[in-house]
């Protein structure tokens, strides 16, 4: 994908046409992680060598991905809004249109913008990129078959761990076919067996790999530590995820939270309120779902009290709380996108604009009185 992609992506666009990408496979997929894990990290590995910032590409995977989660019927955190605010699904897709599309359409004009503006590399060290990639692998359209094979899976809404086992599988099919130079330096033996290939497939899998070619900046893009790599970030969510539910269970998120309600007054500030609430959980929990499960319960009966449709509590939900939960570096998504890309989460935050613009266009709906739906 790299190699194919250094060839295709003009520089002065890569940031608009990698948000739209990201994007439009976000979008039929349902996922954004499964988004950034796939063609995010193609997407990373061009901007590298085309030598734009790790963050302003990374700010435009995260924007495109986090987009189509946003809009899809597939995405967990969307029905999980909906269900939260007791709204029909399709319905609170309709609704976050409203808000969710112009932001988009500002951030993909930023990114514009700033590739027009952006110094790249030239053409002879792309050229040479090239040549390192073509010297060291068989490249050819056959191996696309691999990366299609598990969006199609997500698609079809394959369960994550029954998808990426089949991706991993058929990688190391793949690479045994194609790619038995790699085996052997993977390895560190010419004897080309059952064993060998075994033991090539598990070490890329689980530990410290690094391939070599002629270029120092295509040595780094071709070096991971696997699953060792992503112990740390699981360490976390499973940490976050017990002090989020023992905050959430012993009452002291309520109690936290029940005073910011008592200023929620209007519908413009309801809706401020329920905004911030959802970054405090965020912030405060580390779980991008109890942001949107706990203030969903907590304001529920506050939208209906003020005379409101519950897609307007769904919409806040998703604008505040699905898409800030990856600008938080103790955040599971934080954590995990930043693990994932090799980007630290505030380096990428700045150029996230899709993601720190959603809450501030809810905030202004809301105060402004634009498409605020009244409840039959």
């Amino acid at each position: 994908m790299i190699y194919y992609g250094l060839q295709i992506l003009n520089p002065e666009i890569f940031l608009f046409a990698s948000c739209i990408i990201c994007a439009i496979v976000s979008l039929a997929s349902g996922s954004s992680w499964s988004t950034i894990a796939t063609i995010g990290i193609a997407l990373i590995g061009i901007g590298d060598v085309l030598g734009i910032s790790h963050g302003l590409v990374a700010g435009s995977i995260i924007s495109g991905a986090y987009f189509g989660d946003k809009m899809s019927p597939l995405s967990d955190t969307t029905n999980l809004a909906a269900a939260m605010s007791g709204t029909d699904l399709f319905i609170h897709i309709r609704y976050m249109m409203y808000t969710t599309i112009p932001t988009f359409i500002i951030t993909l004009i930023i990114f514009f913008i700033i590739g027009l503006s952006i110094e790249t590399s030239s053409e002879q060290n792309i050229n040479l990129l090239l040549s390192a990639l073509d010297t060291k692998f068989n490249i050819n359209l056959w191996l696309f078959i691999v990366p299609l094979s598990v969006v199609i899976l997500i698609i079809k809404k394959t369960p994550a761990i029954p998808s990426l086992l089949a991706g991993t599988l058929l990688g190391g099919i793949f690479a045994i076919i194609y790619q038995p130079q790699i085996i052997s330096e993977i390895s560190q033996t010419s004897l080309l067996n059952i064993e060998t290939y075994y033991k090539a497939i598990i070490n890329a899998m689980a530990s410290d790999i690094s391939i070599n070619t002629e270029h120092e900046l295509m040595n780094n893009l071709l070096t991971s530590s696997g699953m060792k790599g992503m112990l740390s970030t699981v360490w976390l969510v499973i940490c976050a995820m017990s002090f989020g539910g023992a905050m959430q269970e012993g009452g002291l998120l309520k109690r936290i939270s029940d005073p910011i309600i008592s200023y929620a007054q209007k519908p413009g500030s309801l809706i401020a309120t329920t905004s911030a609430t959802c970054i405090f959980f965020n912030l405060t929990t580390s779980d991008q779902y109890l942001s949107i499960v706990v203030p969903g319960r907590m304001f529920e009966e506050n939208y209906k009290d003020k005379g409101l449709a519950p897609e307007n509590l769904s919409r806040t939900l998703e604008d505040s709380g699905t898409v800030t939960s990856v600008l938080i570096p103790w955040n599971t998504c934080g954590a995990a996108q930043s693990a994932v890309l090799g980007v630290a989460t505030l380096n990428y935050l700045p150029y996230c604009f899709f993601n720190l613009i959603s809450p501030i266009m809810t905030i202004l709906y809301g105060y402004l009185q634009i498409k605020i739906k009244k409840s039959n």
